[in-house]
């Protein structure tokens, strides 16, 4: 059987904390404000996921008023999206996203991205896909105000 889900996430961009995508650190002014590490890649490719395997998603599995998440790292969440997923029977065949913002530019820090995420689910580099664009100055994203990811994840049965 295959399983299709899909991934979004939009954290604002806020001075004074660290910008975290795909758990790499990006040199930049401003960082995502959230309850976790707000880390919209990780965000929209772990609902993208549980979504596939309807399972919910991670604001059901993770609830930003549960303490205990706290600060929780995107790929640590990833990593026990991973598991909920290989318990439920399926496999990932691979992941597909999209960041969206104006800056910084996200290519140079793509591969490092790649990398964690493959590492976090157990899969190999070649499954996951991480592209950037912008939002050509529109609406949030485009003004500079928040990031945007989008994820689709592709499962098969086990």
């Amino acid at each position: 059987m295959l399983r299709i889900g899909f991934g979004y996430d939009i954290h604002p961009l806020l001075e004074g904390r660290p910008l975290l995508l795909g758990g790499v650190i990006l040199p930049f002014e401003k960082g995502l404000d959230g309850h976790s590490d707000a880390d919209v890649l990780c965000h929209a490719i772990g609902d993208a996921l549980l979504g596939a395997a309807a399972l919910g998603d991670i604001g059901e599995h993770f609830p930003d008023r549960d303490p205990a998440f706290k600060g929780m790292s995107g790929l640590f969440l990833l990593q026990k999206v991973g598991e909920k997923v290989d318990r439920s029977g399926y496999r990932i065949v691979n992941l597909d996203s999209t960041v969206v913002a104006e800056e910084p530019k996200i290519s140079p820090f793509r591969k490092m991205m790649i990398t964690n995420i493959a590492e976090a689910l157990n899969v190999d580099p070649g499954r996951v896909s991480i592209k950037a664009t912008t939002n050509e100055r529109l609406g949030p994203p485009g003004r500079g105000e928040a990031i945007v990811a989008y994820a689709v994840a592709f499962l098969e049965t086990a």
